[in-house]
């Protein structure tokens, strides 16, 4: 595959839960065509994931094959789009609710010739975004790809709700298993963090 899929870490640190995501990206697309940009630390951890940059995207990847995804964009990701590019950059941000429209300012306002594109509705995942660009990369409409609009997670008495989209494959969500058990740690939930 010569597409290079591209995370712009915007984390302040390398939380577990971003690196759990980051993980998972990095299985979904194969480490060879995953990169990292603007990583300050954690930059050997990330080696192992994909190639590591300490500049940003926006220095690297800002150039007319380039496709930025951005919630806010007007135009919604298609397989066309594919036909010239070799970057797709994704945010490396945990998502807010509601959005702040982070990427926007951050990543898209800055890239002047990179293609800024949508999912849609949906605020995504990390690997989530990562998964859903693959896929339309692979020649699938965004309607083709089925998704669900929120995810519950439930151990015993305990509940978690995410109010995030997640690609679903045979009816499954695409989140990596790990984060489950992560995020269903009680102590994690007792300290009242979510990293």
């Amino acid at each position: 595959m010569s597409l290079l899929f591209v995370i712009e870490h915007l984390e302040p640190r390398l939380s577990k839960w971003v690196l759990i995501e980051y993980e998972h990206a990095s299985t979904i697309v194969g480490r060879e065509n995953l990169a990292f940009t603007n990583v300050k630390r954690g930059f050997k951890t990330l080696q192992k994931l994909g190639k590591v940059y300490r500049e940003s995207a926006v220095g690297i990847f800002d150039r007319e094959d380039t496709i930025v995804l951005d919630p806010k964009a007007e135009e919604l990701l298609e397989p066309s789009d594919f036909e010239d590019a070799r970057a797709v950059v994704v945010g490396g941000i945990l998502g807010d609710h509601p959005p702040r429209g982070r990427t926007f300012s951050l990543i898209t306002s800055r890239m002047k010739r990179a293609r800024a594109r949508s999912l849609g509705e949906c605020q995504f995942s990390i690997d989530g975004a990562v998964y859903m660009a693959l896929k339309v990369a692979s020649g699938a409409r965004l309607s083709e790809i089925p998704v669900a609009n929120s995810l519950t997670l439930r151990c015993g008495d305990l509940e978690i709700h995410l109010p995030y989209c997640y690609p679903l494959v045979n009816g499954r969500p695409v989140i990596s298993p790990k984060l489950i058990d992560y995020l269903l740690r009680t102590d994690i939930v007792q300290a009242g963090t979510e990293d």
